[in-house]
């Protein structure tokens, strides 16, 4: 790595969490930030509308119990909202220059926050810089199951840079930005598609190459068992889409979908080669190709659905996965982002 730690801009790390039963997750997720080579200034965990969960990660890190440098909060979220409002609450008690994200059921490479500050360090143009999470699998990965649709375990895809560079949609699992850029954009709009959000909100300020992906700050995601079947696989690529209609409304004319026909075209290319390997008696790879198609196909169903919904004037209430990251309760308790008195305030504390 280029930059000398010493060089390296301070970092304050968010890590969201909103269930006991991942405890085991959150704790790995933890103990990795803690072990890294360059450490953060401050570690929030950011508890999304659990009280039982909030006091539990008092007891087990704060106030000096966790043994490290660190300085460690466990905050409640303080808004109405879900995941991005829990994002919000800990962003107004950071002070550092650069945020970093990490899921509570992700593992941190010990170089990870280095490779992200590095690159702060020696590309001023990045405002945003995306992480690397690869699976970590629970049960084996059944052999039908497309690289290119990692994105439905939160993981790389294929599609995505294999080397530092910029992108129009970085991965939430893991992810940074400048303090004073999300600030100024008004933190976190959404509590789904919040990393499609983020990315098309900082490079339509700062320009495409804002926006930069880190294949080697690497995190390893938990990927469950149940993640790795069909039910999940066609469910997820359907009920992705059931809000994004309203979330690009909502972006305005940071809106746009190049990512996604980036990502189709992509597909489509890899058919020929595919289709001499089965020629050749190797039929694995048009098999994951011809599932690959299915998901597209079923992506663009839910997007068409929702889209009618959405000019139809009916709110879409997300489903599945997406409904319990969500509401269920309409759509007063969706993050909405930071108020412009909450961006001063925190504007503020960071140079008192």
């Amino acid at each position: 790595m280029a930059a000398n730690a010493t060089s390296l801009p301070y970092a304050d790390v968010i890590i969201c969490t909103h269930a006991l039963d991942r405890w085991a997750l959150l704790e790995r997720a933890v103990d990795s930030v803690l072990a890294q080579g360059v450490l953060p200034q401050r570690l929030i965990i950011a508890v999304d509308h659990n009280d039982e969960l909030v006091e539990r990660c008092q007891q087990e890190w704060c106030n000096g119990k966790s043994g490290s440098s660190v300085e460690i909060l466990a905050v409640a979220n303080r808004f109405a909202g879900r995941k991005g409002s829990s994002i919000n609450t800990a962003l107004l008690l950071t002070g550092s220059e650069i945020i970093v994200f990490l899921d509570d059921d992700a593992e941190a490479a010990p170089d990870w926050l280095e490779r992200v500050l590095t690159v702060y360090a020696t590309r001023p143009e990045a405002i945003a810089v995306g992480c690397a999470p690869l699976p970590n699998y629970e049960a084996p990965r059944p052999g039908w199951f497309p690289p290119e649709f990692d994105w439905v375990l939160g993981c790389h895809y294929q599609s995505m840079p294999d080397e530092l560079g910029p992108t129009n949609r970085l991965i939430g699992t893991s992810l940074s930005g400048r303090r004073e850029a999300i600030l100024d954009i008004g933190g976190w709009h959404q509590d789904d598609h919040d990393d499609m959000d983020l990315s098309e909100r900082i490079g339509h300020q700062y320009g495409p190459g804002s926006v930069l992906y880190e294949p080697l700050a690497v995190v390893r995601h938990f990927v469950s068992s149940e993640r790795l079947t069909w039910s999940y696989f066609w469910r997820r690529c359907y009920y992705t889409n059931q809000r994004k209609p309203t979330v690009l409304a909502d972006l305005g004319g940071a809106a746009n979908m190049r990512a996604e026909l980036r990502f189709v075209f992509g597909v489509l290319r890899s058919f020929p080669p595919a289709c001499l390997a089965a020629l050749t008696g190797h039929p694995e790879r048009l098999v994951q190709l011809l599932t690959a198609l299915v998901g597209i196909v079923i992506a663009g169903c839910g997007y068409a659905v929702a889209k009618a919904r959405f000019v139809l004037g009916r709110r879409v209430e997300p489903l599945g996965k997406v409904r319990n990251r969500t509401t269920s309760t309409g759509s007063a308790r969706l993050t909405t982002g930071l108020s412009p008195a909450d961006v001063e305030r925190a504007k503020a504390s960071a140079d008192a």
